[in-house]
This record gives C-alpha cells, structure tokens and sequence, in this order.
C-alpha cells in the first residue's frame, strides 16, 4: 500500500502524484509491535538521511515523539511516518520492508534513487555524489 500527496489539475480530472515513501505489511507490523512494548502509541517512525557511511550517505530510523510541521507525513494501517524535506529528496520512491530471518531481522529499504550501495544495505550513494566509494569490502556487519 502507497500512500501518495495527491494534488489535482485543475485541467483534467486525473489526480498527478507525487513520490512517497511505501511501508511493507511487515514493517508496519513491527513498527507497530515496537511502539506498543515501548509504550509509544503517541510516536511516529522517523526515516531519514544523514553524511556518512562506506558509500556516502547512510539511512537512519529513529521513533519521533514530536514530527516537525515542515516534515512529509505518512499513514500506513495507523502507524505514522515522517520524512524531513531534505531527506525526502533521497527517500521519494523507496520502500521499507522488514525482513525476518534465520539470521535475524532488520529494516530493509529499496531506494530507486540509490545507483550503488554498501554490502550491508545502510549506506548508499546517488547520481548527485559521484562515483567516490563503491560500497565494496566495507566491513559492515
């Protein structure tokens, strides 16, 4: 499920969206299992984009008690996400997964915008950075 601004032409009766971030079914499910043991009902999961990281930037995941007027809002099944500005340049389009498995569970994001990433899937970098790290024998666990 996609949750898109939609804004209207004032032409047509068609409805042009804009790129948003999408939440997996198992992502809203933990998402949502991790507001309710940290008794956090009120919170929203804060996604952003910060310097760092073998490849250039890195992806963040934090709960967020108090979202920013000026953040992109999401609601996926009642679980709220926000999205600062700047990171929503890097973040339009990209879909969060949670993953469970044999050798453990984390957050997985697929990023259109990303054309290389790090071999443990935290860092990335896009078309605006250049050709600096490649991601490769990063190190990452």
């Amino acid at each position: 499920m996609e949750i898109a601004d939609k804004v209207e032409t004032p032409t047509t009766e068609t409805a042009v969206e804009t790129p948003s971030v999408e939440l997996s079914p198992a992502a809203v499910d933990r998402v949502r299992r991790l507001l309710e043991e940290r008794q956090l009902a009120d919170h929203a999961l804060r996604v952003f984009i910060s310097g760092g990281g073998c490849s250039g930037l890195q992806y963040g995941m934090a709960l967020e008690g108090q979202p920013r007027d000026t953040d992109h809002h999401f609601d996926f099944d009642g679980v709220g996400v926000v999205v600062d500005p700047m990171s929503m340049e890097y973040l339009a389009g990209a879909r969060i997964d949670y993953i469970d498995d044999v050798m453990g569970g984390g957050f997985k994001i697929e990023n259109p915008n990303a054309v290389s990433s790090c071999g443990c899937g935290h860092s990335f970098r896009t078309s605006r950075e250049g050709a600096g790290a490649s991601g490769a024998g990063c190190g990452c666990h």
